[in-house]
């Protein structure tokens, strides 16, 4: 509802702008939203039958979509050929050999390090120019792979699960868990 002072006051060019670009958001929402909710086309060819439809949206379209998503997602988790499982894998090794570390920690490293790239390597450090060049998800050098290669896993840096598991055993050592280390180590 709007006083008396604000339907004397002039509307200026600001406030033009800003009512302009406030219902250019609501139009662009829209006709976001209207993307999202318009059926593909190969659910705007199923026929009525197959379920309730509400504001052209298939029922079963919907459900059909989170079921392959739903699917997708637990074969990830359940595929360790991949960055969850190898660091899922990590933490097994390492609950069983007394080194500490999380989730979170091995994640943020690896994501920084190597950008989840088990075949990273560094080519242009001061490692690199002196013959050791930093490989693997948590980019170690061959000797400090060697000096804190964990036991039960591959004698191979560029190994996923062996990578995470020795860097984690290296950070351990020098900064108490992977979890305190926030920038090259």
């Amino acid at each position: 509802m709007r006083t008396s002072a604000q339907t004397l006051a002039p509307v200026t060019r600001a406030a033009r702008i800003r009512r302009f670009s406030v219902s250019g958001l609501c139009a662009a929402g829209a006709a976001a939203a209207a993307l999202t909710l318009a059926p593909s086309p190969a659910h705007a060819a199923e026929p009525a039958s197959q379920g309730v439809s509400t504001a052209g949206v298939s029922a079963a379209g919907v459900s059909a979509q989170a079921h392959a998503l739903a699917k997708k997602a637990d074969k990830a988790a359940s595929d360790p050929d991949n960055l969850d499982g190898w660091i899922r894998e990590s933490l097994k090794i390492m609950k069983d050999k007394g080194i500490p570390g999380s989730y979170e920690g091995l994640h943020r490293n690896i994501l920084r390090e190597s950008g989840g790239d088990p075949h990273a390597s560094n080519g242009w450090d001061i490692n690199a120019q002196n013959g050791t060049p930093s490989k693997g998800l948590l980019q170690m050098i061959q000797p400090t792979f060697d000096a804190y290669h964990v036991s039960g896993t591959p004698k191979k840096v560029t190994d996923p699960v062996a990578n995470i598991t020795a860097a984690a055993n290296y950070a351990a050592d020098k900064y108490g868990s992977i979890d305190n280390v926030d920038s090259a180590y």
